[in-house]
């Protein structure tokens, strides 16, 4: 079977209340070049997670430098979503992670892939350490 690298309007996080949500009750950790925000919850759907990226504009300035950052993070998203274990189990979970660049000058795409690597292997670190407490 060929893998789909898609990344969808149905894994957004969208909406004010989902968001404020998501940064008021979610547990935080760092990968440079990304601070990742995560919260399980009890949402219906096929889609087991969805994500949001943000490049804060107190760090970065230029919309340019900002929108690229952006879509370096979501392309380097799309191609390595299929490691998180969200995606593997046929559970009824799903997550709500955000992606906020924490770097004042513009990366390149190897260094959104790296950090988006770790974070996704550190991710799943923790959801495994929840599920066996």
């Amino acid at each position: 079977m060929e893998q789909r690298f898609r990344f969808t309007r149905k894994e957004r996080v969208t909406g004010e209340k989902r968001i404020e949500t998501l940064f008021a009750q979610g547990r935080s950790f760092m990968s440079y070049p990304f601070r990742v925000v995560y919260l399980e919850t009890t949402q219906d759907g096929t889609i087991p997670m969805s994500i949001l990226i943000s490049v804060p504009k107190k760090r970065m300035k230029s919309a340019v430098d900002r929108n690229r950052m952006k879509r370096l993070a979501r392309e380097a998203y799309r191609l390595n979503k299929h490691q998180f274990i969200f995606w593997k189990s046929g559970e009824e979970r799903h997550l709500d992670v955000a992606f906020i660049s924490v770097v004042d000058k513009p990366y390149d795409y190897a260094t959104a892939e790296k950090g988006m690597q770790k974070a996704i292997r550190e991710l799943n670190h923790r959801i495994e350490e929840k599920k066996e407490c």
